[in-house]
């Protein structure tokens, strides 16, 4: 398999991160920010956006699909629970919050911070209240799922992670910040990290 990847981007680490959940061989294409708006990359995805997966299959994009296609590939390595079950349901729900609900009031508030900080008040204001939603669904020392880790908690944890990349990460809910230390501490990750890693 292969990850298609561009320079400053950091949703592809989430599709690297579910292969060496996984226990799976891939490889990365990191391209420069020129070439992931060419026509070559446009042809994997026509919004010219990463991360891309192909498989021997063909291509897939958005990294929520992406994820919850690995999980699915691979249920040996226990990332989602079986279909037709609850708890398979929350894993949709938490996959899709972290972009749909957290990531939009995220990067709105972090582009108008200089330009128009009224803007950037009231997207962080929408975010803070995403975030305590998100606190009070994770125990002290656990996941999304109680105790069980799943590709939910690489869409969360990830887009928890943006929070560092513009400097809030310390005004996280303490239980947050322990829960995302703990993700970044799983031997995945770091290996994911460092492969997709500028």
């Amino acid at each position: 398999m292969r990850i298609y990847h561009r320079e400053h981007a950091g949703r592809p680490l989430r599709a690297a991160w579910a292969l060496e959940e996984a226990g799976q061989d891939y490889e990365i294409v990191k391209m420069t920010t020129e070439e992931g708006k060419g026509p070559e990359h446009r042809a994997r995805h026509p919004l010219a956006k990463v991360p891309v997966l192909e498989d021997s299959d063909g291509f897939v994009f958005e990294s929520a699909a992406i994820v919850l296609h690995i999980a699915d590939s691979f249920p040996a390595a226990g990332l989602i629970p079986a279909p037709g079950t609850h708890e398979r349901a929350l894993v949709y729900q938490w996959a899709v919050y972290g972009p749909a609900e957290m990531e939009p009031p995220l990067i709105e508030s972090a582009m108008f911070a200089q330009a128009d900080p009224e803007r950037s008040a009231k997207a962080r204001k929408r975010f803070d209240e995403r975030v305590e939603v998100l606190a009070g669904a994770i125990g002290e020392d656990g996941h999304l799922l109680g105790e069980t880790f799943t590709v939910a908690d690489i869409m969360v944890g990830s887009a928890l992670k943006f929070t560092a990349r513009i400097g809030f990460s310390e005004e996280l809910p303490e239980n947050l910040r322990a829960y995302m230390a703990r993700l970044e501490a799983r031997p995945a990750y770091e290996r994911a990290l460092a492969r997709t890693r500028d």
